[in-house]
């Protein structure tokens, strides 16, 4: 498997099949004397920003501070819990129980839900 090529921005599905997101980073563990190993993947705006630039790092994590973001760190996934790497990235885990989906029940909350006939089911 090439992990660049195979996992980094595709697509996160949970047990459920439930999108969390892409897959916005990876996280090598580097070992003396030993070959580097795969520890986890991350997803977030503050590791897409990290991809461009530091400073944009530090931006974005700003702005999701200010705009009240409960999480503005990546959350990330261990390697161990990844299932499948196909077109999407199966991983073994519950989207709902996880901060992954943290800009999309902000968004519902705070913009959403003040639309004028939006629907304001869960998704």
């Amino acid at each position: 498997m090439k992990i660049i090529r195979d996992v980094l921005d595709n697509q996160l599905v949970d047990s459920d099949r439930r999108h969390l997101g892409k897959v916005d980073g990876i996280v090598i563990e580097l070992r003396d004397g030993e070959p580097p190993r795969l520890t986890y993947i991350e997803t977030g705006m503050t590791t897409l920003a990290r991809r461009i630039h530091p400073r944009l790092e530090r931006w974005v994590a700003a702005i999701e501070s200010s705009w009240g973001a409960k999480q503005s760190e990546p959350f990330r996934i261990p390697w161990s819990k990844v299932r499948n790497v196909g077109i999407d990235v199966e991983v073994e885990i519950e989207a709902d129980t996880t901060p992954a989906l943290g800009y999309e029940k902000w968004l519902r909350e705070h913009i959403i839900s003040r639309i004028p006939g939006a629907e304001h089911g869960n998704s």
